[in-house]
Formats: C-alpha cells, sequence, structure tokens
C-alpha cells in the first residue's frame, strides 16, 4: 500500500466555535494518537483528507511543522446531511510493526444458476505490518453449489497477512432460490379454468 503525505498542522484553539472556524477553511480537525504519546491535536486540508479516505485503511504520512508520522484512520465523523468530514481520529503507526484491520471483502464469478449467494460479512480482521496492509481480499465463487460455505479460514489472504478473526465464522454461503409461488389471481384463473374444462370433458365424452 502506497503512503499519502497530507500536510499536518498544530491546532492550539478548541472548541466547537474554533472547529466551525477549520471547517469554513475548508479544513478538518485532527486528533493523532497511539505509543503512549499525548494526543497530538491537528488541522488537515480537507479534499486531500476526503481523498485520501476513499482508500480503505489509508496510510497517512503526516508532515508539517514539528509533525512527521505515519498514521491509520480510526475514527471518521461525517455531517449527517451533507456528507463532509467534520473530525479525524488518526492511530499512530512505526514501520515494520503489526496492525489489525479489516479488509474488505469482493466476490468474483457467479454461483450455480440454482443458487443464491448469500454473503453475510463484506470485510474480515487481519493483521499485517503497517506499511503494508492489503487493500482486500478476494472470493472466486464461480459455479459453486447449493450448500456451499465459505468461512474465514477458508479465505486465502494476501500474502504478509494472517486472519485475526474467527476461522469458523460464516464469510458467505450458496442458498438455494426461493421457490415462487403464484399470484392469488393466478390460482383463481386456473381453477376456473380446471372448472370450465370439467363439463366440455363429460360432453366429449358424451
Amino acid at each position: 500500500m502506497s503512503e499519502v503525505r497530507i500536510a499536518a498542522e498544530p491546532r492550539t484553539v478548541f472548541g466547537k466555535g474554533a472547529a466551525r472556524k477549520i471547517r469554513r477553511d475548508n479544513k478538518v480537525p485532527a486528533v493523532l494518537y497511539g505509543h503512549g504519546i499525548d494526543p497530538k491535536h491537528l488541522t488537515l486540508p480537507g479534499h486531500e483528507v476526503l481523498l485520501a479516505l476513499r482508500t480503505a485503511n489509508v496510510l497517512i504520512h503526516l508532515k508539517g511543522d514539528g509533525v512527521d508520522e505515519l498514521a491509520l484512520p480510526k475514527g471518521v465523523q461525517r455531517d449527517p446531511i451533507k456528507g463532509f468530514i467534520e473530525h479525524v481520529d488518526l492511530l499512530l503507526v512505526k514501520r515494520g510493526e503489526k496492525v489489525t484491520v479489516e479488509i474488505p471483502v469482493t466476490t468474483v464469478g457467479d454461483v450455480n444458476s440454482e443458487g443464491l449467494l448469500d454473503q453475510q460479512l463484506v470485510a474480515v480482521a487481519v493483521e499485517a505490518e503497517a506499511t503494508h496492509i492489503p487493500t482486500g481480499v478476494e472470493v472466486d465463487v464461480e459455479g459453486l453449489e447449493i450448500g456451499t460455505v465459505i468461512t474465514a479460514g477458508d479465505l486465502k489472504l494476501p500474502e504478509g497477512a494472517t486472519l485475526a478473526a474467527d476461522a469458523e465464522v460464516v464469510i458467505l454461503q450458496v442458498i438455494a432460490k426461493p421457490v415462487e409461488l403464484p399470484e392469488e389471481g393466478e390460482e383463481a384463473a386456473e381453477g376456473e379454468a380446471t372448472e370450465d374444462a370439467a363439463p366440455a370433458a363429460e360432453e366429449a365424452s358424451e
């Protein structure tokens, strides 16, 4: 995974009013914590943060006055209506350090035509080196039969990643397609057709 460098400014003014002013300037308040350090309050450029967070578990290189650290986003607050980022919590990490993160689980292919894919988890927890976090894990479901179950332990994780979730937890399964029952109107029409056909059959036999 490549690093995304983002300029960081120390933040010394706090409170809702200060945070609103930061956002009006198209910037985002953030807090960096971890490794036993006192939390560092930062201000980050809003557009760059928005672009960076489009990648799951993006590794951010914070660079600025008194700041030169690597971090992973651990909490993002967004405006519930407009969707813009209001605040970011960042976890300090070091090169070579192992971290536990959740990576997306995606599928390729189509299951057997008689079945339906039931994906119960869209992400799985793994442990990986902080600067080599995989972007996700892919599952090939082409032609899988009804009754097939894929657990976390069945996943072929990217090199360098190890499973941090329960190996028995179900990721996806193939279930039978539901039987389509006729509509009430259709049942009535079929019944009427049967009744109409009975006298005709009797007449023909005479």
